[in-house]
């Protein structure tokens, strides 16, 4: 079996080459967790024969620095995986065994795979992929992904936008929403996400919402709901159904805006208009 992994900060995914295999574990590396334990029940249940790794769990907070999160996470990886002949992608979308290289070439690199992929297909496209924590908006010109290969770089050119579907922050979408005619501030707090935002649009389903609660509270509507109100120092019912809605809705075409806002500036740049998405926010 040939396995693909990608191990972020917050969720691991694994899938097969062919296709029977596509999970999504939710391993917060910044709990100081037994990376090595958590891989091998991995390595165990699957037994691949070749592993292809991606990264972006280098810049969980544990870590001191990027190096020093990728070389742990190498470690991991090889220990877990000891039987099988172990690949990195590296920033240039390249296959490298990962050793007597820099280790920054292996950071962040999960979406120059996808990427590469749809470069085959698509000459000339803007890559929209949005996910749990971040969106990315790689630009794609005469077959090849054109994107700066650090996030650093990409945060400064629009091509990495740190909003997603579940992880982020309601207070990072924006500072406050229009209510009863007024303009209404947002606490700063991580009181509520943007999972809960988007289970109360019903854009993802209970089953959808893999990270955990701002409060540790539910996962289901009502649950989201309260969460959200609390961003307005409020509860549900100071609020009522109509106004939770309207809500919920200027904070969707808030975190829509940002990403838009991205998008037409690579666009801008690179003189591109095919849009190509994917990503557990492609609806979006």
């Amino acid at each position: 079996m040939v396995l693909g992994i990608d191990i972020g900060g917050a969720n691991t995914k694994v899938a097969s080459s062919d296709g029977r295999v596509v999970e999504i574990t939710y391993l917060p590396l910044w709990k100081d967790v037994l990376l090595v334990e958590e891989l091998s029940k991995i390595a165990e249940r699957f037994k691949p024969d070749k592993l292809a790794v991606t990264m972006t769990g280098e810049l969980a907070d544990c870590f001191p620095d990027k190096r020093c999160g990728v070389r742990a996470i190498k470690q991991g990886v090889e220990a877990a995986f000891s039987d099988s002949m172990i690949r990195y992608v590296d920033v240039n979308g390249m296959l490298t065994d990962g050793s007597n290289v820099d280790e920054l070439s292996l950071a962040a690199a999960n979406w120059c795979a996808s990427a590469r992929f749809i470069a085959e297909e698509f000459e000339d496209c803007i890559f929209v992929d949005m996910g749990s924590t971040t969106t990315d908006i790689i630009p794609i010109v005469s077959g090849t992904q054109r994107a700066h290969t650090t996030d650093f770089q990409r945060l400064l050119y629009s091509e990495l936008v740190y909003a997603g579907m579940l992880r982020t922050s309601i207070a990072a979408l924006t500072d406050h929403v229009h209510l009863r005619g007024r303009i209404c501030g947002i606490a700063s707090e991580y009181f509520s996400n943007t999972a809960d935002l988007n289970l109360a649009m019903g854009l993802i389903g209970e089953d959808e919402y893999t990270c955990e609660t701002p409060d540790g509270g539910g996962k289901d509507v009502a649950s989201a709901e309260r969460r959200l109100a609390r961003m307005l120092c409020a509860d549900p019912g100071e609020l009522g159904r109509g106004e939770m809605r309207e809500v919920a809705e200027e904070l969707h075409h808030a975190q829509v805006d940002r990403i838009k806002r991205a998008i037409k500036a690579v666009a801008e740049e690179y003189g591109l208009s095919r849009i190509i998405a994917c990503g557990i926010g492609e609806a979006v």
